[in-house]
């Protein structure tokens, strides 16, 4: 209980937070774009 509130109220937490969050998003659009190259390279060969 007190990693959540030492996560939400100081510095620290809420940099890891915002790390931890900005790594989600990133994983998520590369993934987005290597799908999307994939379709568009199957698309070309054939």
């Amino acid at each position: 209980m007190v990693a959540w509130k030492e996560l939400f109220s100081t510095d620290i937490g809420l940099l890891s937070l915002f790390t931890i969050g900005f790594i989600v998003v990133m994983a998520g659009y590369l993934i987005h774009y290597a799908i999307k190259k994939v379709d568009e390279d199957a698309k070309h060969a054939k």
